[in-house]
């Protein structure tokens, strides 16, 4: 599913025009981004939870050449599905 087809369900079973919808998936996306971009944790309950996640600086290797290399610190996106929707997508 992509963002369009994901505009589409929103649509129907809101009973929103798809206008309405692409602005409410939007919203919803765009808040998330802010907030985990500003630091914040965003807990959707029975969905997950996103969160910004730090990686410590450490040292790597360059696989062609062999040669070590130390690899920046940094903060990366993560989610964390919730057991509802873990156990929906088991029993598929």
């Amino acid at each position: 599913m992509n963002r369009k087809d994901l505009v589409e369900n929103v649509a129907r079973q809101a009973e929103l025009t798809a206008t309405q919808a692409e602005a409410a998936v939007g919203a919803v996306i765009d808040g998330v981004v802010g907030a985990v971009a500003a630091g914040d944790k965003v807990s959707l309950s029975g969905f997950g939870t996103f969160e910004p996640r730090h990686r410590a600086a450490r040292s790597g290797r360059n696989p062609q050449t062999g040669e070590a290399l130390e690899i920046a610190a940094t903060v990366a996106p993560a989610f964390k599905p919730a057991s509802a929707f873990k156990q929906a997508v088991a029993e598929g």
